[in-house]
């Protein structure tokens, strides 16, 4: 499938990203200007208040806007607000900056003039200092805008929508036409609004400030006002457009035919293939089997902690995690290979009761936890079929891990301590997504990265997964969590989604996520199409 193929197949999904892009990126502007605007004014008029505000902009704008994202969600959860809220301080410095220079630099003989006339100061500033201000403050707005508009891509790292969402899904699955359908819009959406911006900015740029300052520059503001008004019209017109076509009822709709004051049960799940699965299907299986609502704007938050803080917070009610991730990166315990799984799941249980008032429902079959993948033409090479084949060849070999594998206890230092491996920190590469370290494997930059036993790549690249001989990786049973306070609102939860209990096996899920990253049909069309075939709830 090339581009235009999966464009084509999927440009409803697409132009529903796109809109909301534009709503988000248009929120974040406005509050900025409504913040930016004053606060460059005020600096300018009250002294020695200029370099504090202004520095205090310049160090938000030196944080990274990953950690400044992940710094919202303690403080407004996950979703539009905090995505926006992000959006707005990196957009404040060059508002501000550009509004305090426009107006101190104004010639100060044309304001002792205008004071000489009778003006009176906030005569001054209306009549005289923000019209002939205007071209700079426009300028900065233009820098805010466009950069919000590549920022907000940003936002589906903590659930906010927008055209980042099939970015992440496109590195995470190795998606090139993912990727490029997320990434194409955002940069002409961005072209075309720094083009209008260009047109309002000579509009509003006084006639004496203009090149030239001739009458026929009088009549060119016509077309280029014109053109704004056709451009504004088009992008209101396409937002309204989107918002009525949203309203006229889907009968494939998860929420068609519910009451009207049904509660509504908010899901999560993380960023990879399988969470998204998964995540769909408990929407579904909530869907038709209860009364509630449901809420799929949090599947695909990146990260683990993203998406526990998300649930601790009350930003969210249930999402899908492994038993082995919530034992040793949630409660910190080191796992005892061997433990048997029982054994594991029965004491997170009762220490996420303890610790954060949550539970986990009942686990699934499938069991996706940690290996190490090789191509198979490295294994042929070196011999390997198992971990400990790799302590001769550490020094020789390079390793591709996730941030997530490489931070965790049951992880890369468990293993290298369980193994008695001392892997150079110079032939580590980490990967901030779950599937770009594939992308790398084949390509021969590494040779060896950490999978999931679930992972259709590993089929798709031929990749052997090596041996856990001395079962050192713990169990990572799926299974639903939910805050007490939630699964009390929400307690017919439970027996929906126990009813997939006996069906997801490692089989079934290797074949689902394959259907996603190698076949490149939707998370949400897989989800729909398997519980069809298993339960028949024509959903798809």
């Amino acid at each position: 499938m090339n581009f235009f193929q999966y464009f084509a197949s999927n440009w409803d999904e697409i132009f529903e990203l796109l809109v909301e892009h534009i709503e988000l990126t248009a929120i974040a502007v406005g509050f900025s200007l409504l913040i930016g605007i004053p606060l460059g004014i005020f600096i300018s008029y009250v002294k020695n208040t200029d370099k504090a505000v202004i520095g205090v902009a310049n160090v938000v704008q030196a944080i990274p806007s990953i950690a400044l994202l992940g710094f919202m969600i303690p403080l407004f959860g996950v979703g539009t607000v905090p995505a926006v809220a992000a959006v707005v301080l990196y957009s404040l410095l060059p508002i501000v900056k550009n509004t305090y220079t426009g107006l101190s630099n104004i010639d100060k003989n044309t304001v002792d003039a205008a004071k000489a006339i009778g003006l009176k100061p906030w005569q001054v500033l209306l009549k005289i200092k923000l019209p002939l201000a205007l071209p700079v403050i426009m300028a900065g707005v233009r820098v805010a805008s466009v950069t919000a508009v590549g920022l907000m891509t940003l936002a589906a790292y903590i659930g906010a929508g927008g055209l980042g969402s099939l970015i992440f899904q496109g590195v995470n699955s190795v998606n090139n036409n993912q990727i490029l359908s997320g990434a194409i819009p955002a940069c002409l959406l961005a072209l075309l609004i720094d083009g209008i911006l260009a047109l309002v900015e000579k509009l509003i740029t006084p006639i004496t400030l203009l090149k030239g300052n001739k009458e026929h520059n009088l009549k060119i503001r016509k077309p280029q006002l014109a053109i704004v008004s056709i451009a504004i019209i088009g992008l209101i017109a396409l937002v309204s457009g989107y918002h009525i076509y949203k309203a006229i009822p889907d009968p494939s709709d998860l929420n068609a035919g519910k009451s009207s004051s049904a509660k509504t049960i908010r899901i999560a799940s993380k960023d990879f293939t399988e969470q998204r699965i998964l995540g769909y299907m408990y929407a579904y299986m909530i869907a038709e089997n209860t009364d509630y609502k449901v809420d799929v704007s949090n599947i695909g938050l990146t990260g683990s902690n993203v998406v526990f803080s998300a649930l601790e917070s009350g930003a969210v009610d249930v999402y899908p995690d492994y038993v082995g991730t919530l034992y040793s990166s949630v409660l910190g315990q080191t796992y005892v290979p061997a433990t048997p799984m029982e054994e594991i799941y029965d004491y997170t249980q009762e220490q996420l009761g303890l610790q954060y008032d949550m539970t986990m429902l009942e686990p699934m079959p499938f069991n996706n936890t940690y290996g190490l993948g090789v191509l198979e033409e490295t294994a042929t090479e070196y011999g390997l079929s198992k971990i400990s084949d790799l302590k001769s060849l550490e020094d020789q070999l390079e390793f591709g891990f996730t941030f997530e594998f490489s931070e965790r206890d049951d992880g890369l230092s468990g293993m290298e301590n369980m193994y008695g491996l001392d892997i150079p920190g110079e032939n580590i590469q980490e990967f901030g997504g779950s599937n770009p370290r594939y992308q790398a494997l084949v390509n021969g930059d590494v040779d060896v990265i950490d999978v999931f036993t679930t992972d259709a790549l590993i089929e798709k690249f031929d990749v052997a997964v090596l041996e856990d001989d001395l079962s050192f990786f713990p169990p990572y049973n799926c299974v639903p969590v939910m805050t007490n306070t939630a699964l009390q609102e929400f307690p017919e939860v439970s027996k929906a989604l126990d009813l997939l209990e006996p069906y997801l096996d490692n089989e079934t899920m290797v074949a689902l996520n394959y259907q996603v990253d190698v076949d490149q049909e939707s998370p949400k069309e897989v989800a729909a199409g398997f519980l069809d075939e298993t339960f028949g709830y024509q959903l798809a």
